[in-house]
């Protein structure tokens, strides 16, 4: 298991995967590729991350509650796919970040979970991906990230 050795190399431990608070599954496997449905962030101590990326949290901390994304991720394909090695590439993010009307770094906060990716799966982890602002985003979290993963098999 590389990719969670790394993980813990860095200091970081996969959360619990979220549970859907509605109609919808955390990840559908079509062939050889997983979609995941948006996640938002979580503390490490299960706290939902809220407010407005550029008047309540930081461009920092925008980057921070990426980077939490991108873990809340990973524990849901982890659930999906059983091992994080099976992981061939990551394909593509869109990125949604709840932003004031003249913010316009929504790219660097999700550089918070492209960094991650790549920090964990190296050349694998680059992907396309789309940063967007939007004007709020569900429980006002600052970040709601959808993900497209090819495995082996």
């Amino acid at each position: 298991m590389k990719a969670e050795k790394k993980l813990k190399e860095m200091g970081l431990e996969l959360p619990p995967a979220v549970k859907p608070v509605a109609n919808y599954v955390p990840a559908v496997r079509a062939g050889d590729l997983v979609f995941l449905s948006g996640h938002g962030p979580f503390r490490e101590d299960g706290a939902l991350i809220t407010g407005r990326v550029g008047s309540d949290l930081t461009l920092e901390e925008g980057y921070e509650a990426a980077r939490r994304v991108a873990l809340g991720l990973l524990a849901s394909l982890k659930e999906e796919i059983g091992d994080l090695d099976k992981v061939r590439r990551v394909i593509k993010l869109l990125g949604m970040v709840n932003s004031t009307h003249d913010f316009g770094d929504q790219s660097k906060v999700i550089n918070g979970a492209s960094d991650l990716l790549v920090e964990v799966f190296g050349e694998k982890g680059k992907h396309a991906r789309s940063a967007v602002g939007m004007n709020a985003l569900p429980m006002n979290i600052p970040v709601e990230i959808e993900m497209v993963v090819q495995i082996e098999g």
